[in-house]
Formats: C-alpha cells, sequence, structure tokens
C-alpha cells in the first residue's frame, strides 16, 4: 500500500494538466514548500450532474484579473525572500498555488492535496521508495479569499494545524480560535468593521436603510453584526436580504422589486463582487439611480462592479476599502509577465489570451474554437507588450489584498527566520528548545506565528492579536466618474481605525464626496421627514421606531433641536414661546405699589386713615361737648384708633410679599377689626343695659365703669390675639411662588393654615353677630345721642362684605386674593367710620346748636 502511495506522488508531481480548471497551478519546488489559494477564476460554470455517466470536473469561468494580481504578489515575496543574501540565507523557499474559482469545492480539491502530502509525510516512505524527487510538505498556506471559502479550507487545515494566513477572509466567525485553530489573517476582522458602518450611518443621520448580505459565512455575520449595532443606534433597517451570484433571474428581478418599492433611499451591502454583481446589473437594467450605496471591502474597489457602464447606478458609493501598502518593484514584476517565461505559472496562458483577447499557439481553448464551441478569437505569439493594454491585473496605485498578500508571505517568511535564528534554550518549544528547520513540521511553524512580532521594509509593526487578527484600519473611499476617461475614481475621502481614542475613530471630508455622482448634498435617506423645532417624534401604530409623525410640543414644554424624541420641560420659572423652541421667564407678578389698582388701593387706605385721623382730631378737639361725652369718648377715641389700625392693615397686602409681611398682615387685620367691634359691641351693650334698667343706679354705674368696659375690651381682643399667636406658632403664613399660572408668577403668602384664617374671621365675625344682635335690640331707644341704629347698619355692611369676601376669596387667584381682602377690610372700615361717625361729625361741625344738654333733654 505504501508503495502504491509512493508511486501516486511521483506520478503527481510529474503529472501537468494541460487544461484550464481547478487543477491548473503555479507551483515551484524548493526547501520548504508554501501553498497558496487564490480566485483566478470569479466562480463555476452552471452544470446539472444527472449522473448518467462518469461525472466530469466542474469548469471554472469569468477570468479575474485583480485574483491573478494577487497571486503574483505571492510569487514576488517568494522570490524577493529567495533573492535575499540575509534573509533565510541557504533556504530556497517553493510553492504552489491553486485556483479557487470562489468556490467551496474547488478550493478544498485544492486543500486536500495539502494535507495528503503531509500525511503522506508522516508516513516515511523512504525506506520502501527513492521519493527524493517528491514535493515537501507544505508548511503553510496563503488563502483564501472568501470568507466562506476560508472557513471551509480552516476547518479541514485545522485538523492538521496547518498554519493559514489569509489575506481576505473578514468573517468575524473566524477568530473563534475553538473551531479555526490554525487560521491567521492579515485583514481586519468584519466585527469591526459591521461598527464603522453603523457609525458611517450615524454620522450621516440616515436611520433608514436597505441590508443586503451574501448568503454564506462572510455575509451572515457581517449583516447580523451590523444588525446589533443598529439597534443600539436605534436606526431601523426597513430590508434585509440575503443574495449569492447564483440566484436565479427571477429571484433576482423579485429582490430589486423590492428595493425599488423602498423609501430606504441607502443600501448596506456586506458581499463580494460576484454575488452583488446579478443585482447590480438588473438595477442598471432599470436605471435605478437614486440610491447609495454603501460597500463592505469585498468590494468596495471590485473591478467586477467598478466598471463605466455601471456608474450611473453605483456612482457616489461609499466604501470600506483596506489600508493601502506600497511594495518596491512590484509594478516591475507585473509588467515583466509573459507565457514564454513564467512557465512555472500555468495560470499566465490563460491571463495573456484574456487580456489581448487571443489564443496562444497550443491553447486548448484554440481546439474548442475551432469545433464551434466558443467564440473565435485571432492567435498570439505571447510577445506582445502588456504595458499597452488597459486591465485591472496592472492597477497597482491602490495596493490593498495584494499588499496583504504580501504581508501574509513575510510573515511566514518571518516565523521561518525566527525558527532559523532561535538560540537554544530560548525557544518556544518544549523545555525551552528550537525547532530545526530542514525537519520543521507545520505545527511549529504555526507556534512561531503566534508569537510573531516584527517591523517590516515599510516601518510598518506586524503581529497578531489573541484571535490572530490584525488592527482594524479602513479606508474610506467614494466611488466618482473620471473627468478623462469615464472610469471608476477611488477618491479616498477620510479613514476609519477602530484603535485609535474615542472621537478619532473616524474622519470624513464631506467637500470631497460626490453623492450619485454630481451631488454634494447628503441624501435624504429617513423613514419620515425630521422633525422641526417646536415638535417631538410621536409613535405610529405599527410601524418601526424610525417611522414617526411629528407633534407639536405641549405648552411649557419646548424642543429647541430638529427630530426630537422628547420635548423638555421648562423650569418652573419659565415658560414655552408659541413655537415651542424655546422657554423664556415668566412675568412675576404681585399686587404692586406702582401698578393703577395698587396705587387706588392704597389712596383709598390713606384717604381712610386721614379721615379717622380727622374724626379724632375733631372728637378731640370738641370733647367736652355733650355728643362727645354722651358716646364715651374713651371707647370713641379706641375704636377710632383701631379703625386707623384697620385702614393700615390693609396697606401691608400691598408690594411684593415677603416671609415677614406674610405673617403680619392676617394678625394686623385681624386684631385691629376686633379691637373695633369689642369696642362697639361694649359701647352698644352699655347703652342698652343702661335703657333697660330705667334708673341708672349705682350699681349700674359700678359694674359699667370705664375700667370694666376696658377690660372687657381687652379680654374679646386677648382671644383673637391668642388665635394669632397659636397660628404663627403651628403654621405660620409664609411668601411662596404660585406657577399654577402658564406664563405668570404669581408671588403670593401661604396663610400656612386654612382653618387658623377661618378662626380669625370667625372669631371676628362672631363678635360682630353678637355686636349686631344688641344694637338691633337697641333700635327703638332715643336717637339723639345713640348709636344703635348706626352700628346695626354698620354692622350689616360688615356681614354683607365679609359674607361676599368668602367665596370670592376661594375664587380668585394670585394678586387678585390680596386685592380681594384689601377691599374687604377698607369697605368694612369705612362702613363701620361712616355709619358710626358720620352723623356726630355732622352735628359737631355744622349743627353745633343741637350738641346741647337741652336739646337731649328736649328729645
Amino acid at each position: 500500500m505504501k508503495l502504491l502511495m509512493c508511486y501516486l506522488i511521483l506520478l503527481g508531481s510529474s503529472y501537468v494538466i494541460s487544461s484550464y480548471g481547478p487543477y491548473q497551478r503555479a507551483q515551484m519546488t524548493g526547501d520548504i514548500l508554501l501553498g497558496g489559494l487564490f480566485p483566478i477564476h470569479f466562480g463555476v460554470a452552471s452544470k446539472d450532474q444527472d449522473l448518467a455517466a462518469r461525472p466530469e470536473s466542474t469548469q471554472c469561468v469569468r477570468f479575474n484579473f485583480r485574483g491573478f494580481r494577487w497571486l503574483q504578489a505571492m510569487i514576488f515575496a517568494i522570490d524577493e525572500i529567495n533573492n535575499s543574501s540575509t534573509f533565510l540565507p541557504n533556504i530556497t523557499l517553493g510553492y504552489r498555488i491553486f485556483d479557487t474559482c470562489n468556490t467551496v469545492s474547488k478550493a478544498l480539491e485544492a486543500t486536500l492535496s495539502f494535507v495528503a502530502q503531509n500525511k503522506i509525510d508522516s508516513l516515511n516512505l523512504d525506506e520502501f521508495c527513492n521519493c527524493t524527487d517528491h514535493i515537501p510538505s507544505t508548511i503553510a498556506v496563503v488563502g483564501a479569499t472568501g470568507s466562506a471559502v476560508s472557513t471551509a479550507v480552516a476547518n479541514l487545515l485545522g485538523l492538521f494545524y496547518i498554519p493559514q494566513i489569509s489575506y481576505a477572509s473578514s468573517s468575524r466567525l473566524l477568530s473563534n480560535k475553538n473551531q479555526y485553530k490554525s487560521f491567521m489573517r492579515t485583514i481586519p476582522t468584519d466585527e469591526y468593521q459591521a461598527t464603522a458602518m453603523a457609525d458611517i450611518i450615524e454620522y450621516f443621520e440616515w436611520n433608514w436603510v436597505i441590508a443586503i448580505a451574501s448568503d454564506d459565512d462572510y455575509g451572515r455575520p457581517g449583516i447580523e453584526k451590523f444588525e446589533k449595532e443598529m439597534e443600539e443606534r436605534d436606526i431601523c433597517i426597513h430590508l434585509n436580504e440575503l443574495i449569492s451570484q447564483y440566484l436565479e433571474d427571477h429571484e433576482v428581478k423579485a429582490l430589486a422589486d423590492r428595493i425599488e418599492n423602498s423609501t430606504a433611499k441607502v443600501i448596506v451591502v456586506f458581499a463580494s463582487g460576484p454575488d452583488i454583481e446579478p443585482l447590480i446589473k438588473e438595477m442598471v437594467r432599470r436605471n435605478v439611480t437614486d440610491r447609495i450605496w454603501l460597500a463592505s471591502e469585498a468590494w468596495a474597489s471590485s473591478s467586477l462592479i467598478a466598471k463605466p457602464e455601471y456608474l450611473d447606478v453605483v456612482a457616489g458609493t461609499i466604501g470600506f476599502a483596506l489600508k493601502e501598502g506600497r511594495i518596491a518593484g512590484f509594478r516591475e514584476f507585473l509588467q515583466r509577465v509573459q507565457p514564454k517565461k513564467d512557465s512555472h505559472n500555468e495560470f499566465v496562458r490563460e491571463f495573456w489570451e484574456e487580456t489581448f483577447n487571443c489564443y496562444l499557439e497550443d491553447s486548448p481553448r484554440l481546439q474548442e474554437s475551432e469545433n464551434g464551441s466558443s467564440s473565435f478569437r485571432p492567435l498570439c505569439t505571447g510577445e506582445e507588450d502588456i504595458t499597452n493594454v488597459e486591465t485591472p491585473y496592472l492597477d497597482y496605485t491602490h495596493l490593498r489584498i495584494s499588499y496583504n498578500v504580501y504581508v501574509a508571505v513575510y510573515s511566514i517568511a518571518q516565523a521561518l527566520q525566527d525558527i532559523l535564528s532561535c538560540t537554544p534554550g530560548q525557544g518556544l518549544f518544549a523545555n525551552n528548545s528550537c525547532a530545526d528547520i530542514r525537519k520543521m513540521e507545520a505545527w511549529q511553524v504555526l507556534k512561531q506565528l503566534r508569537h510573531l512580532n516584527y517591523t517590516n521594509s515599510m516601518g510598518e509593526k506586524i503581529y497578531f492579536d489573541e484571535n490572530a487578527d490584525m488592527a482594524a484600519k479602513y479606508t474610506i473611499i467614494n466611488w466618482q466618474r473620471s473627468p478623462g476617461d469615464g472610469s471608476v475614481l477611488f477618491k479616498e475621502v477620510g479613514y476609519y481605525n477602530i484603535h485609535a481614542k474615542r472621537g478619532a475613530k473616524q474622519f470624513i471630508d464631506k467637500t470631497k464626496i460626490l453623492w450619485n455622482g454630481f451631488s454634494s448634498e447628503v441624501p435624504f435617506s429617513n423613514c419620515s421627514e425630521d422633525c422641526e423645532p417646536g415638535t417631538r417624534k410621536g409613535i405610529i401604530d405599527s410601524m418601526p421606531t424610525c417611522c414617526f409623525e411629528c407633534t407639536e410640543c405641549s405648552d411649557g414644554e419646548y424642543s429647541n433641536n430638529k427630530d426630537a424624541s422628547v420635548c423638555n420641560k421648562c423650569p418652573n420659572n419659565s415658560w414655552s414661546n408659541g413655537n415651542h423652541t424655546f422657554c423664556f421667564l415668566k412675568e412675576i407678578e404681585f399686587l404692586s405699589w406702582t401698578e393703577p389698582f395698587g396705587i387706588a388701593l392704597a389712596i383709598c387706605a390713606l384717604l381712610g386713615v386721614v379721615l379717622t385721623a380727622f374724626v379724632m382730631g375733631v372728637f378731640v378737639k370738641f370733647r367736652n361737648t355733650p355728643i362727645v361725652k354722651a358716646t364715651n369718648r374713651e371707647l370713641s377715641y379706641v375704636l377710632l384708633f383701631s379703625l386707623i389700625c384697620c385702614f393700615s392693615s390693609s396697606l401691608i397686602f400691598i408690594g411684593e410679599p415677603q416671609d415677614w409681611t406674610c405673617r403680619l398682615r392676617q394678625p394686623a387685620f385681624g386684631i385691629s377689626f376686633v379691637l373695633c367691634i369689642s369696642c362697639i359691641l361694649v359701647k352698644t351693650n352699655r347703652v342698652l343695659l343702661v335703657f333697660e334698667a330705667k334708673i341708672p343706679t349705682s350699681l349700674h354705674r359700678k359694674w359699667w365703669g370705664l375700667n370694666l368696659q376696658f377690660l372687657l375690651v381687652f379680654l374679646c381682643t386677648f382671644v383673637q390675639v391668642m388665635i394669632c399667636v397659636v397660628w404663627l406658632y403651628n403654621a405660620p403664613p409664609s411668601c411662596y411662588q404660585n406657577h399654577d399660572i402658564d406664563e405668570i408668577i404669581f408671588i403670593t403668602c401661604n396663610e400656612g393654615s386654612v382653618m387658623a384664617l377661618g378662626f380669625l374671621i370667625g372669631y371676628t365675625c362672631l363678635l360682630a353677630a353678637v355686636c349686631f344682635f344688641f344694637a338691633f335690640k337697641s333700635r327703638k331707644l332715643p336717637e339723639n345721642f345713640t348709636e344703635a341704629k348706626y352700628i346695626t347698619f354698620s354692622m350689616l355692611i360688615f356681614f354683607i362684605v365679609w359674607i361676599s369676601f368668602i367665596p370670592a376669596y376661594f375664587s380668585t387667584y394670585g394678586k387678585f386674593v390680596s386685592a380681594v381682602e384689601v377691599i374687604a377690610i377698607l369697605a368694612s372700615s369705612f362702613g363701620m367710620l361712616a355709619c358710626i361717625f358720620s352723623n356726630k361729625l355732622y352735628i359737631i361741625l355744622f349743627k353745633p346748636s343741637r350738641n346741647t344738654i337741652e336739646e337731649q333733654h328736649n328729645q
């Protein structure tokens, strides 16, 4: 069995496949062999295998010029290393490079050859046969491109711990080291790219997008991460679709219908160029030019999509391209390619035929053309000038994937150099031993790669993190039309560095961007129009959160930004303007000394004081006249003094309330009125008792002497004083701002206890009621010097005023509360002053003839 396997290996090393297909390769022997997997073709021919005969190998179609350039980058790097006298001296690197045709099946066919070779070498067949000419084991593989392909390859290579360094597979699933043990890459993971795309959408204030992804291990995880980022930013995805280059025409048209009917103008695409191409073609056929495409790095600079004939649709595309690098001498190397010189690279022949649209003399496809199975092409010599042809192969101005390939090869070489220069006792292996580079195995290279840390020729530090990934750095590009030849121009408009400090990760120069190929205005891609300041976003039932209606802010609320989610409540001392865009300070109101109403009340109060003082002056001047003596002049003086206090107390209600005025005004008013009414009560009761007794005996005079009258006045007033003391002690009134009215702040007094105020007014009214009772009872007594009838009128006025005051007090607000109470105080005070003293004043001043003892006796 072992002899048979040895024979197969020797046969495989000398066997050359002449036809194009998955077994075509670029191969060169060496002391150490590197494997390579590149998409030299975009796909495979769709062919239904009915299994009526032995299945044929699937044929690869559509030559990929960029993929061929990536292959050339690997060969260039290996040649550069082999020609170096200091790097891996006396060791030659060889390579075996296969075409994956951008499919898993072809990639696995090539990977099996790497694995089988390593497995056969582990059998040690030298004792059974002479295997000196066989190809050495593959110690590392560079590739593959697509994440779906790399996933399949990584599963196989990981079984044998063969290191795999991908230059273009960015799926975040490949960072799982438990599953993909030997996978590494020189391209950032999509974990960061999805975040970067979400940040771009947030930067341009879009919230309504379409998401499209390849139906593979690249697109699905990428778009899944993107969806999570969108949710965190409250951005909605209207459509979420999967796509593949193998979709049927009707499926592509149905997808195009959904996109065309969507109101979202931004399309985020996590897909490769071949996968997105059918959709782009359909959009071009429909001439849908009002969409903005956001491209992942897999197609951000794809030559398959970046064609002038597609530019009407894809112009303005924002793409995440890998950071470019420079490879010295690579341009000249690309230009030196020729079929006759590059016999070790079997892909050169097809490249040459596709570039010049011709057939070489010994081309297998020339025979197919002669049999009518292919279009006619002229013959070519293989010595044509490659520099005179426009081809993506020579587009070396922005080396991104090619540079990643270059870095991958040099990383493997650096690991080998570290093994070669290892000092015994300082190695990475058991007992700090070093590996023997002549008997080295793939797992040892993998171990060395995991500890790789070096600076390359461009001064860039190269290392792999704990997930075997490299730092995420993207260049943000904008697809524009070249003014010269109308081709696609990738204009750099910014960058994104995930590892930069917060706030410095992203930079975009808006002035460099051309949207849809001509406009400098950022397109609108929101489910609803922005809400203007003064409004907020209102929820629409059964619609995503990004779809809303603009609702005007309520009174007392404002929003000063566009698209506000909520309206802010104005501070207590402010109110919103008519447009609800800002708050202004509320007008502060109180019963002011300067306003007309306040001035009028103050004048009335001062007039009352002056009139009362005038009456007191008249009574003092005519104190010895009969009419003054008959009215109990001492009590009249106290009564007039209390009326002055009543009029004066009303002034405390005017002006800006302060804590001390709030605590003073009600007690001052209450005590003044009780003093006044108690004087009237004592006077009325004295007259009634005297007349009802018929004869003013000495007993009456004794009990109703002046001292007893003042004692009764004091006791009645003392009760009111105690009510005020208890009130001020337990619940003192205080000044406060009343914000109940929308645009006004009323500075008023909080009475502290409405019950205490009720007791104060109630006690006053009780005394007034008793006084009214005695006055009413005394109404038929002699009239000359008795006041019963006038006191009755004054008490009626008092009751009418204060009974009216109660509902008025509780139905008014703000400064009008104070005004109502002032009016009540003034009205009742003027009523008592007029009713009790006006008649006497009239007699004293205008009818002095009646101010005699005789007039009294005649009466």
